[in-house]
Order: structure tokens, then sequence, then C-alpha cells
């Protein structure tokens, strides 16, 4: 048998044509959105004031099993995918270990992570409903360079709220963003009055996604023809991430392989969700069962400490609210430097999952452990990896090691989701030895359940 190549790339005629809607092969359905004002099932129309018409669609549509990729999108998508599937063969040799390790690395594009495959549509739908402009937030700032890519294509304004700790820590990120045109604006501000509120309560904040989110749709809700788009959590994010793992299946297929154990960071849960979707449909449909495995930061972990509950996806509670794991949409976590895993959610599709033991697993983990494994990463394979990424990356050096106490040699696959080379600031503080480890009490985590709203819940 041939060696397998350290990179398969697949050609162009092979990129997907359609997103795979996983929601249309569950065994239960999510627990619907809730309007705020009546504490009722959302409608698709009530939506239209906060997403364009079409995002709106695809965000309750749980029927339609596979959504046609718009051909402008997939002509946008062709510069920079299919993303390669990568062997990690000198990683392998250092640990030691039978296991076989594979990544489908999503860095080559200029925002370095896997947020541009929303970020496109989003665009494009926004441009085909003859929009004026976009608001979003962004959290380590991939999301928020991505848009701003995408809104350049389109030629439509975007402002961007940044979580003012990743703004601080991550100054040429911000400034990516602005050489795309969009403007920058650190979370909390005084620009909204949102911001003003929470800036009032805690002058010193270091920010959260939620606050972001909430600023974000008051500006494109207080703006006529502005729509807020987001990164993460959506379904209709979640739809569109589907091409990571519809790829990364048609590339395992052709090197006659199909992981045991699959791997992904969890913050919103966007880029776990779109790697695992079709790999998941096998399992919804009892075609094979491989291990899903969340990691998330131990600062911020919703999955393994949170409730799964109703709750605002935003701080200033006027979002849907959504059933999910939640930590309380109020709470702040911790400064840590994985800026993308910072929210105090999970996406509602992947909730549901775990809730019912389909996502079969889920690991917390404190930031020095994780760039032990990025620095080890970076050594071995050549990439400087996210700190969001390197959450992935732990936790499969872990599976990789249990491969060579058992002799097991499992096929472990895992989501790199982007670069870090805007993440030097952390770096430093790792080489340095001045980066701190920060994990919530009880009593931190019990503030913000006790806050939750008073839905009617199971």
């Amino acid at each position: 048998m041939a060696k397998i190549p350290h990179r398969l790339n697949l050609t162009e005629d092979q990129l997907p044509k359609q997103w795979y809607n996983l929601r249309a092969d569950m065994k239960e359905q999510p627990e619907p959105m809730l309007n705020p004002a009546t504490m009722k099932p959302i409608k698709t129309e009530e939506l239209y004031p906060i997403f364009c018409e079409e995002l709106a669609a695809q965000e309750m549509d749980s029927t339609t099993r596979y959504i046609d990729i718009p051909e402008e999108v997939q002509e946008i998508y062709k510069c920079y995918r299919p993303s390669p599937l990568c062997r990690a063969y000198t990683l392998e040799k250092y640990l030691d270990t039978p296991a076989r390790i594979y990544y489908k690395f999503e860095g080559n594009n200029t925002s370095g992570s896997h947020k541009l495959n929303s970020a496109v549509p989003q665009a494009y739908y926004a441009k085909q409903q003859g929009l004026k402009g976009l608001t979003t937030e962004t959290g380590a700032g991939q999301w928020g360079t991505a848009l701003a890519e995408a809104c350049a294509y389109f030629d439509l304004p975007l402002t961007v709220f940044m979580v003012k700790g990743s703004y601080l820590q991550k100054p040429y990120r911000r400034s990516i963003i602005q050489t795309f045109g969009a403007d920058v604006i650190a979370s909390p501000s005084d620009t909204t009055k949102v911001g003003r509120a929470i800036l009032a309560n805690d002058p010193e904040t270091s920010g959260s996604l939620g606050c972001a989110i909430s600023e974000a749709i008051e500006k494109a809700t207080t703006h006529e023809g502005y729509r807020y788009v987001l990164g993460s959590v959506l379904n209709q994010v979640v739809l569109h991430q589907s091409i990571i793992g519809l790829e990364c299946k048609t590339a395992m297929e052709m090197l006659d392989e199909y992981p045991d154990v699959v791997i992904g960071c969890a913050g919103g849960g966007s880029n776990l969700g779109g790697l695992i979707a079709p790999f998941m449909q096998d399992k919804l449909l009892g075609r094979a069962n491989p291990h899903f495995v969340a990691v998330e930061p131990a600062s911020c972990p919703s999955l393994t400490r949170g409730r799964y509950a109703y709750d605002f996806c935003d701080t200033g509670k006027v979002t849907p609210l959504a059933k999910m794991y939640t930590l309380g949409s109020g709470f702040i976590p911790s400064a840590n430097h994985a800026g993308g895993l910072r929210y105090h959610g999970m996406s509602p599709i992947l909730s549901k999952l775990y809730h019912d033991g389909y996502l079969d697993e889920a690991r917390s983990v404190e930031q020095t452990k994780i760039f032990e494994a990025a620095t080890l990463f970076a050594k071995t394979e050549t990439i400087l990896p996210a700190p969001e990424s390197s959450h992935a990356i732990w936790a499969a050096i872990q599976e990789a090691l249990r491969c060579k106490e058992t002799g097991e040699s499992k096929c472990i696959l895992f989501g790199l989701t982007g670069t870090g080379y805007f993440d030097m600031t952390a770096y430093t503080s790792f080489r340095e030895g001045t980066m701190k480890d920060y994990i919530p009490t009880d009593e931190d985590l019990q503030a913000g359940f006790d806050a939750l709203p008073k839905v009617e819940q199971e």
C-alpha cells in the first residue's frame, strides 16, 4: 500500500456544491428559539429585523437535508478551498504512537481561520437583499477579519464590536480588520445604550462575546438598512461550516480511512459542528459510530459545567432565547488568550446532540496546557496554531498517547481551525512564564445560573 501523503488537496471539481443540514437527520430537534417579548416559539419573519431574510430561513429550516451553495459563493470559495487534509506524521513520530493523526487545516486564507466559510455567504445574502451594511461582534478577531474580507468583496460597510480583552491583546488583528475597510470598536463601548449600561456596572470589564453581540444588534436594529450577522452558535453558521466536514469525508474516503475519534475546539460550536456534520450523520443513521470530543477552555466551561437551559444569546438580553448549555448570559470569562472561545453558551444543535448522547464527550483544559500542545505542534508540524485550535491539538495528543499505552492504532481526526500569527502576545506570555490559569469556582458560576430567565424547563 502506498504511503498516505502528508497533505491531500481535493480539486476544485470536488468542492461541495451543497451544504449539509445536520438537523434534517437528528432524531429529536433542538428546542425552538423563543421570542423574548412573548416567550413563545419565534417565527421566521420575526427574525427579519435582525437577520437578512435568506439567513432567517436557513436558521429555521430543520427539514431540508442539503442546501445549494450559490454559484457566486462557490467562486469565492475556490480562492482558498478545498482546504487540505493533513497527516501529522512528524507529531506521530515524536509521540511514538501507533495512532494515525489527521487534521483539517482551515488557515489558508487571510483571516487565518475557518470563519470565511460562513462570512462569504452571509455577506452575499445581505448584498442580494440590497442592505446598506452589516454589524457583528468578534472575539479573537478571526470572525471580524473574515467578515471584513467578505464585505470588502461585496462592497458592504461593516462595523465590528471586538471584545475589549482581545482588542487590547491583539492590535494587529484589529489592524487587518481595518485594512479591509471595516470599523472596529472595543466592546463594551460608549457608542451604544447597552454598552454604556455594562460599563456603568463594571468600568474595568474586559468584555465578552455576549456584550459585543448586544452592541452589534443594537446598532443594526437602530440603523435602517442594516442587519446583524454572527460567526458561530447559530444554525445557519453550523450549516455553512459543514463544508469542512464534507471535504474532509471525501478526502478520507480517497485515503480509505475513517476516523475513530473526531475532535474539535468548542466555543460557540461552528467549527466543531461543521467538522463533525457528515460523520455525525453516519452516527445518527447507524452507519458508523465515531467518538466525538468537544474541547473548551477551563475558564469558560459551558459544556462541562454549564446548565442545559433556555438563555439569552447576548448579555443585553435582546436576542431570541435558545435552549443550550450555558453559563448565563451575564457570565464574563477571564481574559484568557483563546478569545474565540469566550462565549457563555453553546450552539443549540451541539447542545442537543450532547444532551442526547450523540456528542460523546466534552473536556475542559487550562490555557498553559494548551500552549504546551501548541508549541509542540508548531515544532513538529511547522504550523503555528491559534490558541482556539490548540484545544483540539491537546486532546488529539492525549488520545494518541492513550493509543501508545494500549497499542491501538486508532484514526484520530481534529480540526485545525486557524493560525496563531496574530497571537504572539499570548505565545510570549507562555514562553516567559507569565501566563496564568483561571478556573471559575462553583460560586462564580452560580451567579450566572441564578440569573437564567424564568422559562418553563424540563
